[in-house]
């Protein structure tokens, strides 16, 4: 490996202005609005993500990293050698484990955020000074191939997509976001990946509605970025912060709702809201091992290794590509 290989580098593949504007436009068409859950990580949103995730309601991130420290070993070992791939990486703190664990791998990391992921790399590759470190800015989920590196030559990929953020899509997009990244990791890829299951309803909407009003920004910063970054004229007062149970589909809503009628302007056209009107940011299904299973099933994914908190509240699903899992016996290991 050479020298200039253990510097952390940066592709920037962001969509263009004109892509969002576009993808705005479709958003604000649908019933109920909403738009893509990537738009909400600019550099503000990205930081108060990370606040986020350390308020104690918000539990999923401590306790998926704490699984991780305890069974990072037993997860290298299943999934064996390669370059680790992190899809949606934040503040790639949770990889650490795997990379110990795995020896001397390659990481790449791909997130929507440039700024947010340059200082994500540069802090990574000083806590593992040994490792390559790659980071891609970029919408992975509309990405036709992983671009040319000399990091993603000739190596087994293995995914890595912690924080249960499958659940932001609804079935049929995380259907297509589960095969997208098969595509991505090519034949004989392995995924690693987060599930938070279903539990009460009142830690759920806590977990997504914290007391010290982070989640509520965290929303309503979409709108500052789309009023700087598309030319809108959004009002945030006029909109008020809602999360909720949906037990019908299994997730939580979070949406942006109208407290009054009035119009908009952004992406080039004027919309109408009406009072208590819903702008949808996001949803964050959740499933159970066997609900996941069956959904990783649909993109061509076999489940390989499962590991669990001692409370149940989420798994972390080791999955195969079924046209590979063939040549090799499958473990099943849960804890």
């Amino acid at each position: 490996m050479t020298a200039a290989l253990l510097k952390p580098q940066l592709l920037d593949l962001h969509p263009a202005a004109a892509d969002m504007e576009r993808l705005v436009r479709e958003g604000l068409r649908r019933s109920p609005r909403q738009l893509p859950a990537w738009f909400l990580y600019d550099a503000e949103g990205s930081r108060l993500f990370e606040a986020i995730c350390c308020q104690p309601e918000y539990t999923l991130t401590a306790t998926e990293t704490a699984l991780l420290e305890t069974e990072a070993p037993a997860m290298a070992a299943a999934m064996g050698p390669g370059v680790l791939v992190e899809f949606g990486a934040g503040s790639a703190r949770k990889v650490s484990p795997l990379l110990r664990a795995l020896g001397r791998p390659a990481y790449v990391a791909l997130d929507i955020s440039a700024d947010h992921l340059r200082s994500a790399c540069r802090d990574l590759q000083g806590r593992h000074p040994g490792v390559p470190v790659l980071g891609i800015c970029c919408d992975y989920t509309g990405l036709e191939q992983l671009p040319d590196h000399p990091l993603l030559e000739q190596r087994n990929r293995l995914g890595f997509f912690p924080g249960s953020s499958l659940g932001n899509f609804n079935r049929a997009e995380a259907v297509g976001l589960l095969r997208q990244f098969a595509r991505l990791l090519g034949p004989g890829g392995q995924l690693l990946i987060g599930i938070d299951q279903p539990k009460d309803v009142r830690r759920l909407e806590a977990a997504y509605d914290d007391r010290a009003g982070l989640s509520a920004a965290f929303a309503l910063n979409l709108l500052q970025r789309l009023n700087r970054d598309l030319g809108g004229d959004f009002d945030p007062a006029a909109f008020r912060y809602r999360a909720r149970w949906q037990p019908e589909s299994q997730r939580i809503e979070m949406a942006l709702v109208s407290q009054r009628d009035h119009w908009v302007n952004v992406a080039g056209e004027r919309w109408p809201f009406a009072e208590g009107e819903p702008l949808i940011t996001e949803h964050s299904a959740k499933y159970d091992p066997a609900a996941f299973e069956a959904l990783a099933a649909q993109a061509g994914w076999l489940a390989r290794a499962r590991w669990s908190d001692p409370a149940g509240d989420l798994s972390v699903h080791l999955l195969g590509q079924a046209d590979s899992e063939a040549k090799e016996p499958q473990a099943d290991e849960q804890r």
